[in-house]
């Protein structure tokens, strides 16, 4: 078999895949968790938070949100139906982290949900807080003198 004919059988075999109606369920989904977002932003503004606070307080949310639905295995569903409108930085982010925890839980807390956890995000986390250590000690010692 050539090259050319393994290709046309590839072709062939291979299942068509609805790329319109995928790009619009991932709009849909990805603009809903926006929505969402921005719903929460203007409920905690309401409720007198700053407008910073406010879009704090929905980020919060969301990663709260994320991982609550990643532990119930809801997550993985709507990712299903909806591709990559789930892979909205803030909920993506949050599923990433949570979703090696819950799927190493069996191997116990400190080997499993402990170190697994921190496989996707570690770097991202360590390089957070240490740029942050290291920005707060700038600002501490300009403020000083």
């Amino acid at each position: 078999m050539t090259e050319r004919q393994y290709g046309k059988l590839v072709q062939q075999i291979s299942p068509k895949s609805p790329i319109g109606k995928d790009c619009l369920l991932a709009f849909i989904v990805g603009g809903g968790i926006c929505t969402l977002g921005q719903l929460f932003a203007n409920w905690y503004q309401m409720l007198e938070l700053s407008k910073d606070d406010a879009y704090m307080a929905a980020s919060m949310s969301l990663v709260v949100l994320s991982a609550l639905f990643t532990g119930l295995s809801l997550y993985d569903n709507l990712a299903k139906y909806a591709g990559a409108g789930t892979l909205v930085p803030i909920t993506g982010f949050a599923n990433s982290i949570a979703a090696p925890a819950v799927e190493f839980k069996t191997e116990g807390f400190i080997l499993g949900v402990g170190a697994k956890m921190f496989t996707i995000a570690g770097p991202v986390i360590v390089y957070g807080v240490s740029a942050s250590v290291v920005y707060g000690l700038i600002y501490w010692i300009t403020t000083l003198f």
